[in-house]
C-alpha cells in the first residue's frame, strides 16, 4: 500500500477545479480550501502523516509536500495570469469604487504664525526673516548682553563647533535662541521710525517635554520712533491678543526683567479655559503668561547707532507653540512635532 493513490486523487480534484475558476473570489476559495490552515485539504494530509503506518511515512510526508508546493505555484501563477472576457491581465476593473484622494493640511503652527502674521500686517508691521545659524554680538551682545551677563545662562545656547564667546577676535557661532537678531540687523541698515516683526525658528538647551522642545517657533515684534511710550506697547499688544483669542480676553502687564527692555513687562490673558474664574491650567489664578515685552533698552540703541535721547521704542516676543498649545487646547507641546495625522488632520484650513 502507498500513499500515491490518496495524494493523486487531491490532485486531480485541485485541477478540476482550478479549471472552474472564473473570478478572484473563485480563487480565493480554491485557496481556502486546499491550503487554509484550519480547514485546508493539504494540511490536513500533512497532519495525517503522524498518524500513517511508519513504512508509509517517508512517501507520504514526501508527496504531500510536492504537491503543497505545485498548488501554491498554480495559484500564484493563476493569479497573475487570470483573464476575464472583458478584462485583460493587469487592467482596471471599472466597477470598482474609486481610491479617496488624501488632501494634504497646512500644519497648526503654519496656520498660527500666518494669522499673527497677518495681524500686524493689518497694522502695519513689515514681516522679516533672518539667519537661523547668527553670531554671538548679534544674539547676545547687541542686546545688552555682554560674556558674562547671568542671563545669557536662561538662554541654553546651542554653539556651533564647539565655538564659545571669548576674547579672541574669532566671532562665536551658535543657533539662535531669539529672533531679536533680525531687529539688530535691520536697525543697523534702517533708520527710524522702524515696525516690524520678525517671526522664525528659535534653538535652546532644552529637553523635550510637555512645555518645553530644542526647537520651536517664535515671533518678536519692534517699534521704534519719537515720543513712543509705554502706552503705545499696552494698547497694541492688547488689540493683538483680542483679535487672537476672543474680544473679550482680558489683557494683564506685570513688571519683570530683561536684558534689552526697561522697564520690562510680562503680559498676562485671562485664562482661556476657566474664563478667569480659576482652573488646574491657571493654577486657580485665573491668568496665563503669554509673552515677555518692553521698552526697548538704551544700551540697544546705542548699539545700532540710534539716539536714545531722541527715539524710543517697544519690543515683545511670543512663543508660537505656547499660544498654539492654548488656542488649539493641545495639551502636549511635542504633539506638534510627532506628525501624528489624528491631530494634523483637524486643521484643514
Amino acid at each position: 500500500m502507498t500513499a500515491r493513490p490518496t495524494v493523486d486523487a487531491l490532485r486531480n480534484e485541485f485541477r478540476a477545479e482550478l479549471a472552474r475558476v472564473t473570478s478572484a473570489r473563485d480563487l480565493q476559495d480554491l485557496r481556502d480550501r486546499y491550503l487554509s490552515r484550519k480547514r485546508g485539504a493539504l494540511p490536513a494530509l500533512l497532519k495525517s502523516v503522524a498518524t500513517a503506518p511508519p513504512a508509509m511515512r517517508p512517501e507520504l510526508g514526501r508527496t504531500a509536500n510536492e504537491l503543497k508546493r505545485e498548488i501554491e505555484r498554480e495559484l500564484a501563477s493563476r493569479r497573475v495570469t487570470r483573464d476575464t472576457p472583458n478584462e485583460p491581465a493587469g487592467g482596471v476593473d471599472v466597477t470598482l469604487a474609486g481610491r479617496e484622494i488624501r488632501i494634504g493640511h497646512r500644519h497648526p503652527l503654519t496656520v498660527l504664525r500666518e494669522e499673527i502674521e497677518t495681524i500686524f500686517a493689518n497694522l502695519g508691521f513689515e514681516i522679516l526673516q533672518g539667519p537661523e545659524v547668527e553670531d554671538d554680538y548679534h544674539n547676545f551682545e547687541a542686546l545688552n548682553m555682554p560674556p558674562e551677563h547671568p542671563a545669557r545662562d536662561m538662554q541654553d545656547t546651542l554653539y556651533l563647533d564647539g565655538s564659545i564667546p571669548t576674547a579672541s577676535d574669532r566671532p562665536a557661532t551658535l543657533l539662535r535662541t531669539h529672533t531679536s537678531g533680525i531687529q539688530i540687523r535691520y536697525m543697523e541698515t534702517h533708520e527710524p521710525p522702524v515696525r516690524i516683526i520678525a517671526p522664525g525658528l528659535v534653538y535652546r538647551r532644552d529637553n523635550p517635554d510637555v512645555t518645553h522642545s530644542p526647537m520651536f517657533q517664535q515671533v518678536e515684534g519692534l517699534l521704534v520712533g519719537e515720543n513712543v511710550t509705554m502706552a503705545d506697547l499696552k494698547g497694541t499688544l492688547e488689540c493683538f491678543l483680542r483679535l487672537l483669542f476672543d474680544p473679550d480676553t482680558q489683557v494683564m502687564f506685570r513688571p519683570s526683567f530683561f536684558p534689552y527692555t526697561e522697564p520690562s513687562a510680562e503680559v498676562f490673558i485671562s485664562c482661556v479655559f476657566c474664563k478667569g474664574s480659576g482652573c488646574s491650567v491657571c493654577k486657580k489664578t485665573g491668568w496665563l503668561e503669554i509673552l515677555g515685552s518692553g521698552m526697548v533698552h538704551p544700551s540697544v540703541f546705542d548699539a545700532v547707532g540710534y539716539d536714545s535721547e531722541r527715539f524710543t521704542g517697544w519690543a515683545f516676543g511670543v512663543g508660537i507653540d505656547r499660544v498654539a498649545m492654548l488656542k488649539y487646547r493641545v495639551e502636549d507641546n511635542r504633539s506638534f512635532y510627532d506628525n501624528d495625522l489624528r491631530l494634523l488632520e483637524q486643521f484643514s484650513y
